[in-house]
């Protein structure tokens, strides 16, 4: 009996042993307490009953889901936070664990409109495996303008004098809206989006394997605001001064505009609505040179005179969310757009043509050309999005958007003699139209695995363009005639199916990801008169990402993954088109898409009051295209797209930002990159081989004069840069606001002082030059400086979370 009652205590003692070591699974969901709604990226961070520092933390998924392994027996605090929620905390003893998920739910919080002031070493940037994060309510110098203007002050990113977006010297990127792709000319899309409207800008250097490849210079994912439970609503007006010098342009530029957002949360609902209109004129004047050389015969051509832009748009978004409980959401969604730009040029052409052999004078005229280009759009969506949420947290959605678009264009064209421009020359039109009808569809699974999470998925997409673009000339009584050698109907049909698969995980000081996706593509292209032409692609895309703690304030990271840039129906239709007194344009039928390495490696070190990053990354894009020169006849440069061979840039990106005092923020990225075109165009028959250094400073400060007083300044310098045929010189914008704010900030009212000059900087001002054997060209664009603009904005109740309104998949890619 002795001997027994010593063995049931050896065997109690090592069952008690055992229980004390066993370790448990903690899962639950972030969840908001009245919609029920998955609060992605949320923080939730478990602590020992007695301690302060936490033993585990997390971020939660897309499906707001959290997962905490081996965790030691034990009682804790799970504490769960999210921006624009009051913190939740929950006692949790493993013991008492019955295996099923915690839902944890938080209340919405009333937060301080006054919050987007700097305070102690609050980031405006935030660094993630496989992105930069960037607070765009920040940059309050963009408050009643567009993405364009936000994107100005992100790492990186600068904007050239003709508009074009380049982000680390590629000026081709996906843009998505709350995750979703539209299929856009970034520089069309981004200056119609209200920049009040803007929550965060992600730049998505390294994207997995479920986002669509397309872009060569990566993705940013622009995240919109909408509210919390209960009903928001902002209000933001618009006005300009005038302007200072309007370069004596013809007509006087024009600046306002307004927009709303609206959202209401109530139980199962969610109702988004939004709508603005922006009018945003810019004054400007243009000089340039050209001259060919043809048969022994020089012809020069100088010319100086008006380039001014009246553009004007209104839009229209509605949402509805309907989640009936936590395992389904239903989502709709319709968006309505129209804008239009009209781009004048009235020019003074002098034209001289000599004998090279002895400098004799052939010939010599002199005439003004007023060429004013119209473009407008008008773009209709539906969107439908299903989500089912299964019991082990794995979840099925299926997506659909419909687009039908109506793209425009009209070109007047008219030369008069000069002096006195009485006397017709020239007199044509260029009438043309490009509706888009598109489709895509997908279907995705997510599964949460022991470490990590698994995503599959399917996609479908399909878009058909149809061109029908004329030349028309005076026939000198009143009427126009077709000219069917710049005149043309086009027809292109893109239909592609994508399968993809991706694994994610974190493990102790370890985050990585990894994927591919497949993608069968067809493209047809038939114009009239021109056979066929048809090409099919299978490509797969790889990616992969991961990024290590060293310590708690260093992490290095790593990234790569392979894109493709398709060409637009411009591209493609070989017709030339008559764009101005000097130019035609034209594309290549049979242009080949570009494909894209892309890969990067990084350190980022934060400190007490900031933090600073350096990457070095490579690009190298195979059948890169170039929009090169030729000569079409003595006065007439052909504009071709064309493949140019094989290009590749080695950089880094260097970002820090602190807070020097509680009243003083500063930020500031530094982007140098060597780049090189190696290849041929012309069939081969002009060889290409340049190569040059290029680099770009962002830079932004911010002072906390009072609590509700601030001023802020930025500055965006692009360096000269090569260019497949010549180089363009350096572009600088700067900028200055003031920032107060009344009625514990519900108003708010912005001084905004665009393109600072004051005569010194030579701001807002491109040089683009080009030369070949027979041919040179060099254009000097100046556009408008010191535009004054008053901003006033109204709050009831913040908007500080996601909006689900649609966007443009594909037709303002074709605008």
């Amino acid at each position: 009996m002795k001997y027994l009652s010593v063995l049931i205590s050896i065997c109690l003692s090592i069952a008690n042993i055992a229980h004390a070591q066993q370790t448990s699974v903690i899962t639950g969901r972030l969840l908001d307490h009245h919609t029920g709604l998955p609060l992605p990226y949320g923080s939730v961070a478990l602590y020992p009953d007695s301690a302060s520092t936490a033993a585990l933390g997390i971020l939660t998924g897309e499906d707001g889901s959290f997962r905490f392994a081996k965790v030691t027996a034990g009682r804790y605090r799970l504490v769960a936070q999210y921006v624009g929620y009051r913190n939740a905390t929950i006692q949790i003893n493993t013991s008492e664990l019955t295996g099923m998920p915690l839902e944890v739910l938080l209340e919405p919080a009333v937060t301080d409109l006054n919050a987007v002031e700097v305070r102690g070493a609050a980031g405006t940037i935030e660094n993630q495996i496989d992105r930069t994060v960037i607070r765009a309510d920040r940059f309050f110098n963009t408050e009643g303008s567009t993405a364009l203007d936000v994107l100005r002050n992100t790492p990186s990113v600068t904007v050239n004098s003709v508009g074009e977006i380049s982000w680390r010297g590629s000026n081709a990127f996906m843009v998505l809206i709350d995750g979703k792709p539209i299929r856009t000319d970034p520089q069309y899309f981004l200056a119609q989006l209200p920049a009040n409207s803007i929550r965060r800008i992600e730049m998505i250097t390294s994207p997995s394997a479920r986002y669509d490849p397309d872009g060569k210079g990566g993705i940013i994912n622009i995240v919109t605001r909408s509210g919390a439970a209960g009903t928001s609503f902002q209000a933001n007006l618009q006005g300009g001064l005038p302007s200072v010098d309007r370069h004596a342009n013809s007509r006087t530029p024009v600046r306002f505009g307004g927009d709303l957002v609206f959202n209401h949360r109530q139980g199962k609902w969610e109702i988004n609505a939004g709508g603005n209109y922006l009018r945003n004129d810019m004054a400007g004047h243009r000089s340039g040179d050209v001259n060919t050389t043809i048969g022994g015969i020089f012809t020069s051509f100088p010319s100086e005179g008006e380039r001014s832009f009246m553009r004007y748009s209104y839009t229209g978004r509605a949402s509805v969310t309907f989640t009936p409980d936590s395992a389904n959401t239903w989502s709709v969604g319709f968006y309505s757009g129209y804008r239009m730009q009209s781009r004048r040029a009235d020019i003074v052409y002098n034209n001289l043509k000599t004998r090279i052999s002895d400098g004799s004078v052939l010939g010599r005229i002199t005439y003004f050309n007023s060429n004013v280009a119209e473009k407008s759009s008008r773009i209709d969506l539906l969107n439908l999005d299903y989500t089912r949420t299964f019991k082990n947290k794995s979840a099925v959605t299926l997506s659909a958007l419909a687009e039908k678009a109506g793209i425009e264009s009209l070109t007047y064209n008219l030369n008069l003699n000069e002096p006195g421009r009485n006397v017709v020359l020239q007199n044509t039109q260029n009438p043309g139209t490009n509706p888009l009808a598109a489709l895509r569809m997908n279907a995705d699974y997510l599964l949460p695995l022991k470490n990590g999470n698994f995503e599959t998925g399917y996609q479908y997409r399909y878009q058909e363009q149809k061109g029908d673009f004329k030349y028309l000339s005076s026939n000198g009584s009143g009427g126009f005639e077709l000219v069917p050698e710049f005149s043309s109907k086009t027809k292109v049909l893109n239909e592609i199916h994508s399968v993809y698969s991706q694994y994610s995980a974190k493990k102790d000081r370890l985050e990585y990801s990894g994927g591919i996706r497949y993608e069968y593509a067809k493209r047809t292209f038939n114009a009239a008169g021109q056979p066929a032409r048809f090409l099919n692609l299978s490509n797969l895309f790889p990616s992969a990402s991961l990024q290590y703690k060293i310590s708690s304030s260093l992490q290095a990271k790593a990234g790569y993954n392979r894109r493709i840039q398709r060409s637009t129906n411009h591209e493609l239709n070989p017709y030339p088109e008559r764009e101005h007194s000097e130019t035609l344009e034209s594309g290549d039928p049979d242009i080949l898409p570009e494909l894209i390495d892309l890969s990067e490696a990084g350190i980022i070190s934060r400190f007490d009051k900031g933090s600073l990053s350096a990457t070095v990354y490579n690009q190298r894009i195979k059948n890169v295209v170039n929009r090169v020169n030729s000569v079409y006849n003595d006065t007439i440069i052909n504009r071709i797209y064309t493949n140019a061979g094989l290009a590749s840039s080695w950089g880094i990106e260097i970002t820090g930002q602190a807070n020097p005092a509680a009243w003083w923020q500063l930020m500031a990225t530094i982007n140098a990159y060597h780049y090189k075109i190696k290849g041929s165009i012309f069939n081969e028959t002009v060889k290409v081989n340049t190569s040059g250094p290029v680099y770009s400073v962002n830079a932004n400060t911010t002072f906390k004069i009072t609590p509700t007083f601030q001023l802020q300044w930025y500055l965006n310098y692009l360096s000269k840069r090569i260019t497949a045929q010549g180089e363009d010189s350096r572009f600088v914008l700067a900028g200055f606001s003031a920032r107060k704010t009344f009625l514990k900030g519900r108003i708010v009212s912005t001084l905004q002082w665009q393109n600072l000059d004051l005569g010194m900087l030579k701001s807002n001002r491109q040089r683009i030059t080009t030369s070949g054997k027979d041919f040179f060209t060099t254009t000097n664009y100046i556009h408008e400086t010191d535009m004054i603009l008053l901003n006033l904005s109204y709050s009831f109740n913040q908007l500080p979370k996601r909006n689900r309104l649609p966007k443009s998949e594909f037709g303002d890619r074709e605008f």
